[in-house]
């Protein structure tokens, strides 16, 4: 993990082999009820105490997707470490979902910065791709994967503007 973790790195701060991790997020029992209602994914599985209990895993386990969308709020939204320099979310690659998630867990997502290539296409920008695992609490890996993400190699208007807007007026 990074030494000294901090908010907003810039481009020239980046480099292949930097490590990260998230805070974690405790899964609870109305995540996956406002999941299954947004998604409309309600399998017995996620949302039947006795189809759970019956099941090989003996509880209800949260989607999987559920634990793929909060792990990527984690990484970059929440922690704010790439928000001087990223741009976009442009994918995911060799997603596995190798355990379950249940109510009551703490994931945290694990993540190094394993290619760091310049744009083809634009001069200004770059290709970020990290390898993701999303953990639990005890440091079972629940998910795991390539993120790739559009990176800005110069300051970025949108968070020029959104500094000046939090600027106490005199």
């Amino acid at each position: 993990m990074n030494d000294r973790p901090r908010l907003g790195y810039r481009f020239e701060d980046l480099h292949e082999g930097m490590r990260f991790r998230s805070p974690g997020r405790t899964i609870t029992e109305a995540d996956l009820m406002s999941f299954a209602g947004l998604t409309g994914d309600h399998s017995e599985l996620h949302t039947s105490d006795v189809y759970a209990r019956a099941s090989e895993f003996g509880q209800k386990v949260a989607h999987g997707m559920l634990g793929l969308a909060y792990a990527h709020g984690l990484m970059w939204a929440r922690t704010g470490e790439l928000r001087e320099t990223a741009i976009a979310f442009l994918g995911i690659s060799d997603w596995r979902f190798v355990g379950p998630i249940f109510v009551g867990d703490t994931i945290f997502v694990n993540y190094v910065l394993a290619e760091l290539r310049d744009s083809r296409s634009r001069p200004t920008q770059a290709i970020a791709n990290f390898d993701v695992e999303v953990v639990k609490q005890d440091g079972v890996v629940v998910q795991k994967g390539r993120k790739a993400l559009l990176v800005s190699k110069v300051p970025l208007e949108a968070v020029k503007a959104s500094g000046a807007a939090q600027a106490p007026s005199n």
